[in-house]
């Protein structure tokens, strides 16, 4: 774990899977806990930190695209649209960022 975070790929890796972990727990835990129990509570908690670490993900996505001079029509534009499909992070780490 700790190798992990020593690259910046790393991080980025580390990012998209606390990423797909908030929105994991988003949709299966605090939404239904929102609807069918009427408690809000856990969303109006963890909407804003998945929000958080999507922009981080995005953020981070570029950061590390620019410095690892990828080629933002091959490599660069699939992970960011990885971030906006539900889980597409845990399927790009395992196709691209996992071999850099």
């Amino acid at each position: 774990m700790i190798q992990l975070l020593k690259t910046k790929i790393g991080r980025l890796r580390l990012l998209g899977f606390l990423e797909g972990i908030s929105l994991l727990l988003l949709i299966a835990v605090a939404v239904p806990m929102k609807y069918y129990f009427h408690n809000p509570s856990l969303t109006k908690n963890l909407g804003p930190i998945h929000g958080a670490l999507f922009l981080l993900f995005m953020m981070n996505t570029l950061s590390v695209g620019v410095e690892q001079n990828w080629k933002f029509k091959t490599t660069t534009w699939k992970i960011i649209l990885a971030c906006f499909i539900p889980f597409g992070t845990f399927y790009i780490d395992k196709k691209i960022l996992r071999k850099l």
